[in-house]
């Protein structure tokens, strides 16, 4: 089992080491949880952390809203898994399959958010998004509340010790 995470934060962005050295680990065993959730070796996910004129950008080019938001998914496979939404082609090579996506998070909408500290938000940021890039959405309500259970469940294992388990 491999996973492959990064992190990358924008050189106008003052994240402490800290901040961002928890928040690529408690990210590395939720996708790790996801992978061994959904039976694969592995999958690979990239994270950025931008400012919110950065975030409004791409917002407004990949959703046309021309405002900032908190956490943009950008899936990189497409189709149906079952009884949840995005899985590959069988035409997609299994590396390809692995690949997730980006998440990219507006550590300013980030920082005005935290109610319970900085990186409790971001943990619930990447959650949301690693959901989204596992094909889930929140259109309705019943898809709300599964996708939010099983971004519960991925943070739970994120911050648990010890061997990380399938969530």
């Amino acid at each position: 089992m491999s996973v492959s995470v990064s992190v990358s934060v924008d050189a106008t962005l003052d994240v402490p080491p800290a901040i961002r050295t928890r928040l690529r680990r408690e990210l590395a065993r939720m996708v790790t949880a996801a992978a061994r959730h959904d039976g694969r070796k592995d999958y690979e996910v990239a994270l950025r952390l931008c400012s919110d004129a950065a975030i409004r950008e791409l917002n407004r080019d990949y959703r046309n809203k021309d405002k900032p938001t908190d956490v943009l998914a950008f899936a990189q496979r497409d189709g149906v898994i079952p009884g949840v939404g995005a899985s590959p082609p069988p035409a997609i090579s299994a590396a390809a399959a692995d690949l997730l996506g980006d998440i990219v998070i507006s550590i300013d909408t980030a920082k005005r958010q935290a109610k319970r500290g900085l990186s409790a938000e971001l943990l619930h940021l990447a959650s949301h998004g690693l959901c989204h890039l596992l094909g889930y959405d929140h259109r309705d309500d019943a898809e709300e509340r599964t996708m939010n259970e099983r971004a519960a469940a991925l943070r739970r294992e994120a911050v648990r010790k010890g061997r990380v388990r399938p969530a």
